[in-house]
């Protein structure tokens, strides 16, 4: 019952939000740090948000555990304020109550897909339990288990870092990001909130056994499992993904953001080793990607290697995955090169590239040497949440380019 009076809620709120507001008085918004919940399957997942100003300007600075996401500029008109969820089709509409924002978490692409929100200023923590042992500390065998019971694997890195737990989840396709929260006797929650992905993890120890839940979103759940183990590994990720018997090479054409198609056997790429990114910015993992990939090309883009990002956007619609990536490119202020690919869903991507076994993995890495042979595949991305995983994409990426621009 309490979740159906949310969602009548929320679809209320989000209508009111399209009528003019014309009509209402002007009210202004403090400046400083404020804590977001977004409500969802009858639970919250706070964050912080600092909004600052700059003559009549606002902008909003999403914090979320180790990162801040500079979220850009916001707009107040009478009593609301509305900012859009850095380069995701994603916004958040709210009143203007004093001390209180109340509204809703829209996102756009996505049908009736809307969340209430509420944010109270002054609260600087994430929580107001500020709590946390040694407990948890270190990596774990974990198996997530789906409504079905189909399982998955992941490794958990956990650190206590002054009164809050941090850590991640790390997959075979990828990172679950910037995770923190608190511990409480045996029991742990992290959260995250990237203007994308709302996660919750609760989860009791006993015996060095975790189990414990995942909740994503509207409806996601599963529940997990984990050992202690500081030697769990994960399938490596230079061998998920492949090319088919009898292919050495990537051959597609897909136009770029002038709608001007582009191969791989123009001019600008002979010669030269390519990386071939597939990602979409829909993806939090493709963002963090994409800021590596971004500082590098600048420094390396005269050693004769090019980039180019193939995007797999949500509709099957060129000028909305334009408008995204071009949202994405000023943003993180990306130099290299991208092409509008196709859509997101696994299938219909590798339907782009047949030559692969398949795409299971948003964002994956082709590296291409200079005579067009693919030879490396990388599935997935370990992002900055990783730690060590983190670095060691980062020394072997580098020693795979300069491996290849050495060669003939």
């Amino acid at each position: 019952m309490k979740n159906s009076f949310f969602k009548l809620y929320a679809f209320i709120f989000a209508l009111a939000f399209i009528s003019c507001t014309n009509n209402t008085k002007k009210q202004p918004l403090k400046t400083g740090i404020w804590r977001g919940e977004i409500s969802m399957q009858n639970k919250i997942v706070p964050f912080n948000f600092e909004i600052k100003k700059n003559d009549s300007t606002y902008t909003i600075d999403l914090i979320n555990g180790g990162e801040t996401l500079d979220l850009g500029t916001a707009i107040t008109r009478n009593d609301s304020l509305f900012f859009s969820l850095h380069i995701f089709d994603i916004d958040i509409k709210a009143k203007i109550k004093d001390t209180i924002l109340e509204g809703v978490y829209v996102k756009n692409y996505a049908t009736n897909y809307i969340l209430p929100f509420k944010a109270t200023f002054g609260k600087k923590n994430r929580v107001d339990t500020l709590e946390s042992s040694t407990l948890f500390d270190g990596k774990w065998d974990v198996t997530f288990i789906g409504e079905n019971n189909e399982t998955s694997k992941a490794i958990g890195l956990f650190n206590k870092k002054g009164d809050m737990l941090t850590g991640t989840f790390l997959t075979p396709t990828g990172d679950y990001r910037f995770l923190d929260g608190f511990t409480k006797n045996n029991t742990f929650t992290l959260y995250s909130f990237d203007g994308n992905h709302a996660f919750i993890f609760e989860a009791t120890i006993k015996n060095d056994t975790l189990k414990g839940d995942f909740w994503s979103g509207k409806t996601f759940h599963e529940k997990f499992i984990a050992v202690r183990d500081e030697n769990v590994t994960l399938p490596d990720p230079n061998k998920l993904t492949f090319l088919k018997e009898g292919y050495d090479k990537i051959e597609f054409s897909f136009p770029d953001l002038n709608k001007k198609m582009v191969s791989l056997t123009d001019d600008k790429y002979k010669n030269k080793v390519v990386i071939l990114q597939i990602f979409g910015t829909w993806c939090p993992n493709c963002m963090d990607e994409t800021k590596f990939y971004t500082k590098w090309y600048d420094e390396n883009k005269d050693r004769g290697v090019e980039i180019i990002g193939l995007a797999y956007e949500i509709k099957d619609d060129f000028d909305y995955a334009k408008k995204r990536v071009e949202k994405m490119k000023k943003q993180l202020h990306v130099n290299y090169d991208f092409l509008i690919a196709g859509t997101s869903s696994n299938g219909a991507a590798a339907k782009t590239l047949p030559m692969l076994n398949h795409i299971m993995s948003f964002p994956t890495t082709i590296i291409i040497d200079k005579k067009g042979k693919v030879r490396k595949i990388h599935t997935g991305f370990s992002g900055p949440a990783t730690g060590d995983y983190y670095q060691k994409f980062i020394d072997e990426f580098n020693h795979t380019i300069d491996k290849l621009l050495e060669e003939e």
